[in-house]
């Protein structure tokens, strides 16, 4: 069965959004504990390129198969996880690139470079890193991995908190009942 990416997210209501997300069928890797860990030679470089023993994977499927294995532990390493082993791989920034944001009421709604569709709130939050001349927004995707969100990503939630009145609420944008900085 050949993949289709999601429709885009502007021309979508938040209930059509929002059972996108819910239709997305993640392996259940919590409920895993493998044996045996390793090194997968994977890296994921900091524009969200993937690439196994130096070489760039192509495949966008395999990628996207890749993602729904990927997990961080709390120590800040990410792993693939299967039923069997746990490879370590390199995460130069983040694991994901936000790369399209959009207001559907209360939420906002963020495509990743997988093409996996997130809501910000209370179990996505924003968090606002760097400093006021070099500011990264890096939003929670799952298992403790993130996404940072790319320029132009960023310049999009910049203009809806700006039409919401960031200059009067301090660069805050809200997302299903939680408030976010824009700003380190």
């Amino acid at each position: 069965m050949p993949y289709e990416p999601p429709p885009y997210l502007a021309g979508l209501t938040l209930a059509e959004i929002a059972d996108l997300v819910a239709q997305r069928k993640l392996p259940p890797i919590e409920g895993w504990a493998p044996h045996v860990s390793g090194d997968s030679a994977m890296r994921i470089a900091a524009d969200g390129t993937w690439y196994h023993e130096g070489g760039e994977i192509r495949r966008e499927a395999m990628v996207r198969a890749f993602t729904g294995l990927l997990k961080r532990d709390e120590d800040g390493q990410h792993w693939l996880v299967t039923p069997f082993e746990k490879l370590a791989i390199e995460v130069e920034d983040a694991a994901f690139i936000a790369v399209d944001c959009v207001r559907a009421d209360d939420a906002l709604v963020f495509r990743l470079n997988t093409d996996d569709i997130v809501i910000a709130g209370p179990d996505h939050p924003l968090r606002a890193e760097g400093d006021a001349e070099a500011p990264a927004l890096y939003l929670a995707v799952r298992r403790g991995c993130e996404a940072r969100l790319n320029r132009s990503t960023w310049a999009q939630l910049a203009e809806i908190a700006l039409a919401e009145g960031a200059e009067t609420n301090g660069w805050q944008v809200s997302s299903k009942g939680e408030v976010f900085t824009l700003l380190p």
